[in-house]
């Protein structure tokens, strides 16, 4: 039934139980997984001498977190005898870059957790999860 399936991760734990779902789904149906993780942009000021992080420290920063939050989801597509392509990508909205990601590896099944807020904005505008099931054109899966 699905033959590519995608699962966002932002190492929460709700994430995991999204890509423990995701993984059995892929074996269940014998399909292509994949992952991604999105990265936030630098957070660039009128005041550059403020900046806490020079920009390419934080893009390293960034990239060692997507990094390690995607090989979470490749040990365990390897524990369960699968192969996982994996991305990070970056957004100012999480949301957008999972869908456009998802239409790029052309998945059939988005798999994510209930919700994967930041902070006081995310009570505010809402979760990513609810973003992304408010403008994609294909299956979600929410996992709680």
């Amino acid at each position: 039934m699905f033959q590519r399936i995608l699962v966002p991760t932002d190492g929460s734990d709700i994430t995991a139980k999204a890509v423990e779902t995701a993984v059995k789904l892929a074996q269940v149906h014998g399909a292509q997984l994949f992952a991604v993780s999105v990265k936030e942009p630098f957070p660039y000021s009128a005041v550059s001498e403020m900046q806490p992080t020079p920009p390419q420290e934080f893009f390293d920063a960034q990239e060692r977190i997507a990094q390690e939050r995607l090989s979470h989801v490749a040990e365990a597509a390897k524990a369960a005898g699968l192969a996982v392509q994996t991305q990070s990508m970056e957004a100012l909205h999480a949301w957008e870059a999972i869908i456009e990601y998802a239409g790029q590896v052309q998945a059939d099944l988005l798999v994510m957790g209930s919700h994967g807020r930041k902070g006081f904005t995310a009570l505010l505008l809402g979760s990513e999860t609810q973003k992304v099931l408010s403008h994609c054109q294909f299956p979600v899966l929410v996992v709680r």
